[in-house]
C-alpha cells in the first residue's frame, strides 16, 4: 500500500507549524518596539527577540510561573506588563523588596515607568530581550 506523498507533507507542515507555536508560547518571541523610552539603544521599530525561558517556564496567558530559576538583574532589558496592561520595554534598574524591580527607560526624560508606577512585581516579566 503506498502512502499518499501530499499526506506527508501535510504532516510535515503541520509538525513544522506546531513546533513554532510552541517555540513562540514558551521559548522565544519578537517584540517590535514602539516609542522613544529607550532610545538610543533601542530605537522605535526595531524588532526585538526576548526570551520566554530566561527567568522560569510561565503558563500560557497568565502571570503565573510552573518553574522559576532566576529574576531580573540590575542592567537586564526586559519586556512586562504595566499595571495598565500594556506591554513595555524597559531596564532593570533595582531589586526591591516587595518582590520587585524599578524599571527605568534608558531615554529618562521620554519614559513612562517606575517613577509613574512604581516598582514591577516579577510575575508581571515576559522575558528578557537577548537582542535587536
Amino acid at each position: 500500500m503506498a502512502m499518499d506523498p501530499r499526506a506527508n507533507s501535510r504532516k510535515a507542515v503541520l509538525g513544522a507549524f506546531l513546533v513554532a507555536i510552541m517555540m513562540k508560547v514558551f521559548c522565544f518571541d519578537f517584540v517590535i518596539a514602539e516609542g522613544q523610552s529607550m532610545t538610543p539603544v533601542i530605537e522605535s521599530g526595531s524588532v526585538l527577540l526576548v526570551s520566554r525561558l530566561s527567568y522560569g517556564l510561565r503558563l500560557p496567558l497568565s502571570d503565573r510561573y510552573l518553574l522559576r530559576w532566576s529574576q531580573p538583574q540590575v542592567g537586564d532589558v526586559v519586556i512586562f506588563y504595566t499595571p495598565q496592561g500594556e506591554i513595555a520595554v524597559k531596564r532593570c534598574a533595582r531589586i526591591t523588596e516587595q518582590n520587585g524591580f524599578i524599571a527605568l527607560g534608558d531615554n529618562r526624560v521620554d519614559s513612562y515607568d517606575s517613577r509613574a508606577y512604581g516598582p514591577v512585581p516579577f510575575q508581571q516579566v515576559i522575558g528578557k530581550v537577548l537582542g535587536k
